[in-house]
């Protein structure tokens, strides 16, 4: 009986913690959208088209394609010369020290704006597992 009731109560905290500790979608979008403003506008534009040849565009970018290489370039910075959308940039674009909750926050508004569309959310636990 003392089994089945530890099994029990595991298994509500587990339910209970993957309910409650998921950020709905719309709430995520609003905190990123905040988030690229203080530290992506800059360089990406508000608009996320870029500069041609020096920050590429988030807009409509093939770049965001590969979910952990966008994580990875938030997270720990990117350097050396990629591929966006066929033109070449060789920029240098350093960590900006957002935590995996943020990172996750901005990622999903770049993917849902400008002409981009995800169905995929990404949560901070996504996030944390994306490795240098």
């Amino acid at each position: 009986m003392k089994s089945f009731l530890m099994i029990y109560l595991v298994l509500c905290l587990n339910i209970s913690y993957n309910l409650f500790s998921k950020k709905p979608i719309q709430e995520s979008l609003i905190d990123g959208q905040e988030i690229y403003n203080d530290f992506c506008a800059q360089c990406h534009l508000e608009d996320g088209k870029g500069v041609e040849g020096i920050y590429p565009p988030l807009a409509k970018s093939d770049f965001l394609n590969d979910i952990n290489q966008t994580i990875s370039s938030i997270k720990y910075g990117l350097k050396g010369p990629i591929i966006v959308n066929g033109k070449e940039y060789n920029s240098i674009m350093v960590s900006q020290g957002l935590d995996d909750e943020e990172i996750s926050d901005v990622v999903n508004y770049i993917l849902n704006s400008w002409g981009n569309s995800s169905k995929e959310l990404i949560t901070e636990e996504i996030v944390t597992s994306v490795k240098k």
